[in-house]
């Protein structure tokens, strides 16, 4: 890996004690969501943007949301722990996605959007798959943030941003990635989120985004799911006709289920 962006990665700062402690209990089979609640409500500016983030119009709930037990009740304690982790890339990161050509609103729209879309589809999946892909999903692009940095720092963000504009495919964009700063941005993240503690089929899931056909078995279908999220919602387009075709295309190949993905397309894509 690139020097800089491994040097970048490892003087982040850690995440903060709530949002471990958040961490901790949803890892922990035997947690209950009075626990989480009780974590949140002590710090008053994690749970008003929870609150902010669960009222999006994008998960489509027809009445407000106003307590933190409401939220972990509609949501599940896998989705607010991806709020939470949301609010520490706020946080935590300077966001410059200049290189993509994308602001920081566009960017957290995107990661928004992203998770929406995914919490729907991964409800009607059942099983592990809300688990492990609400945190993911709003944590897959963060690599972008420390390789864009490593561009602006290197003098290579024009050089960049003029093959980006170029490009419209998630694999062009890993191999721009990588001919320009030795990794891409799936890589980035999965060791961020080592440094951090994830546990490993969230880190796994990310890391073979871009050839999930080729993941360990039990990561597989994970890494399908975020593939298919991240063609229909991604830093070219969301909801393109040729992004939700590739999505499908890449569905039928993971052997996933159609009929629920269009459901939540249908709800979050509009």
């Amino acid at each position: 890996m690139n020097d800089s962006i491994y040097k970048s990665i490892k003087t982040l700062p850690p995440l903060d004690d709530t949002v471990i402690k958040i961490q901790q209990i949803c890892r922990d089979e035997n947690a209950t969501i009075g626990e989480l609640v009780d974590v949140i409500k002590k710090d008053p500016m994690l749970t008003a943007n929870i609150l902010h983030s669960a009222n999006s119009p994008l998960y489509g709930f027809s009445r407000e949301i106003t307590e933190i037990n409401q939220a972990v009740n509609l949501f599940g304690m896998a989705t607010i722990r991806g709020f939470a982790l949301y609010g520490a890339i706020k946080q935590n990161f300077k966001i410059d996605l200049g290189p993509y050509s994308l602001n920081s609103e566009q960017f957290l729209d995107i990661v928004s959007t992203q998770n929406a879309l995914a919490f729907d589809w991964c409800k009607k999946l059942g099983g592990e798959f809300l688990n492990v892909i609400s945190p993911a999903s709003f944590l897959m692009e963060v690599g972008k943030i420390i390789i864009a940095k490593e561009l602006i720092e290197s003098g290579k963000a024009d050089e960049f941003k003029k093959a980006f504009d170029e490009i419209k495919s998630l694999k062009e964009l890993s191999e721009l990635e990588i001919s320009l700063v030795g990794v891409d941005s799936e890589e980035v993240t999965a060791k961020i989120l080592e440094q951090w503690n994830f546990e490993y089929k969230v880190v796994e899931s990310i890391l073979h985004i871009n050839d999930f056909a080729n993941a360990p078995t039990e990561i597989r279908d994970y890494s399908a799911v975020l593939n298919v999220v991240k063609n229909v919602i991604n830093v070219f387009s969301k909801f393109s006709e040729e992004g939700v075709a590739t999505a499908k295309a890449n569905l039928k190949t993971a052997g996933l289920n159609e009929s629920t993905f269009n459901q939540a397309l249908e709800k979050v894509g509009v």
